[in-house]
């Protein structure tokens, strides 16, 4: 009998290694904060207040505010994978007046990873080579003395 309970705490703690990592990352933005938005009544303070800061702004028109927001999941050593992600674009007019709020759809292609080595330059030395490459570099020079002079 009690084997049995041992062999339910191995499975136990099996399965709770199994368990996913789930992170956020960014502002994950819901419907009903996009959808409380309106397009020509809301302004640039409308908006900070309804869905916070963004996560960036346009490099060369500070009136496109970007709001990114991903959910990963991970389990165990494997690469995380991305559960959810939305992509919205705020638009401000000259007064600062919402002028479009729109939806990115975030085709994200699968590029595999390619776990190989750059190659530098150099030598290449065996591991014999580099254990013994340092031996007798570092003997004294005759003449030399570890009591400091006559």
């Amino acid at each position: 009998m009690k084997k049995y309970g041992l062999w339910a705490g191995v499975a136990l703690i099996a399965l709770g290694a199994c368990t996913p990592t789930k992170n956020v990352r960014g502002n994950l933005l819901q419907d009903y904060q996009v959808s409380a938005v309106q397009a020509g009544v809301d302004t640039q303070s409308d908006v900070l207040r309804k869905l916070g800061s963004p996560t960036t702004k346009a490099p060369f028109d500070e009136k496109v505010w970007y709001y990114l927001g991903q959910e990963t999941e991970k389990r165990g050593i494997l690469d995380p994978e991305v559960k959810n992600e939305r992509i919205v674009v705020v638009s401000f007019d000259e007064k600062g007046t919402v002028a479009n709020i729109q939806n990115v759809d975030p085709k994200r292609n699968d590029v595999p990873y390619v776990r190989e080595k750059t190659p530098t330059s150099g030598q290449e030395l065996t591991f014999m080579q580099q254990l013994l490459g340092n031996m007798g570099r570092f003997n004294k020079a005759e003449g030399d003395s570890a009591g400091g002079g006559d």
